[in-house]
């Protein structure tokens, strides 16, 4: 079989990114909108971070759980956006061999991370409005730290299926990915090998990964909507609602982009418009998570207002 065959045999050394488009005018524009959407995503994804390390009134699981997810943000626009944006700029893009494959890997690792960190948050919440008397024990320290390493130990595992599976497919040319970061189904539309297990295992992982996660969340929210019914007052719903809304709208964003690109049959929509997409899932939603947090939840936008006040009179 192809795919067992030495590595001495690989023809292509580089790979050249496609990109978005061809149009030079289009390519400016897309650098200046990419370009301001990377800065708002760094800048607000670190304040972030930054702002739940120093104030003491979020030291909770929830923003120990958000000030990682905001980590897993900037990684993972960070692993496509420059070299996006430097495609911008330039008529030939090359990208080496084990470059591609590092890109390949890390996009998978921070988002195989999201999706265990959306995971863990919808169980924090579920512990905190179904069980609130055993918050305290059911999500320490020890725990907290436990259901990180899981997410980090799960990204890991999940990138490295798609890596060993990259490095055994066999490129003899030509080079041209039709996108504008090293996805690995445009690579396999590259190869030469014989891809049926190639495929199958990264297919695997990550299907297993999307499938537990999603599981997961859903059982989360069943038990949390059940609770919240069971209310009797208007004000315990509201403010329990309150707490999921801005998660829930990560969730509906991020799992809503991925189901399109991933479990969508590849015949209903075209490359472009997986390119698209992609864009929206790996530059646009990055940016967004923070805005989102920032604007739904109480606690954080108090912590803003409380560091903002002490600058003003300071």
């Amino acid at each position: 079989m192809d795919f067992l065959g030495p590595r001495n045999y690989t023809v292509v050394t580089d790979f050249i990114l496609l990109g978005l488009t061809d149009d030079p005018v289009l390519r400016v524009i897309l650098f200046v909108i990419i370009l301001c959407i990377y800065l708002v995503t760094i800048s607000g994804n670190l304040s972030t971070i930054v702002l739940i390390r120093t104030s003491s009134q979020l030291h909770h699981p929830m923003y120990f759980f958000l000030s990682h997810l905001a980590f897993a943000d900037m990684c993972f626009s960070t692993s496509v956006t420059p070299n996006m944006l430097v495609n911008f700029l330039v008529q030939r893009n090359p990208i080496s061999y084990h470059g591609c494959g590092m890109q390949l890997g890390s996009t998978a690792v921070f988002g195989t991370v999201e999706c265990f960190l959306l995971a863990t948050m919808a169980y924090d919440r579920f512990v905190a409005i179904c069980n609130p008397l055993l918050y305290s024990t059911k999500m320490s320290t020890r725990v907290c730290v436990q259901l990180l390493i899981v997410a980090y130990v799960g990204g890991f595992l999940n990138a490295s299926s798609f890596i060993i599976c990259f490095y055994f497919l066999f490129f003899c040319g030509p080079n041209h990915v039709n996108h504008f970061f090293c996805d690995f189904a445009p690579l396999v539309e590259l190869s030469c090998s014989e891809i049926s297990i190639l495929v199958v295992v990264p297919s695997f992982t990550s299907g297993s990964v999307i499938v537990v996660t999603v599981f997961a969340i859903l059982v989360s929210y069943i038990y949390i909507l059940v609770t919240i019914l069971k209310m009797n007052s208007n004000e315990g719903r509201h403010k329990a609602f309150s707490t999921c809304s801005s998660h829930l709208t990560v969730v509906t964003l991020f799992y809503g982009t991925i189901t399109f690109i991933y479990a969508m049959p590849k015949s209903t929509f075209s490359t472009d418009q997986n390119k698209v997409v992609s864009v929206f899932y790996t530059v646009v939603i990055p940016m967004l998570n923070p805005i989102i947090y920032s604007l739904q939840n109480k606690e954080i936008k108090g912590a803003l207002k409380r560091v903002l006040r002490k600058k003003t009179f300071s």
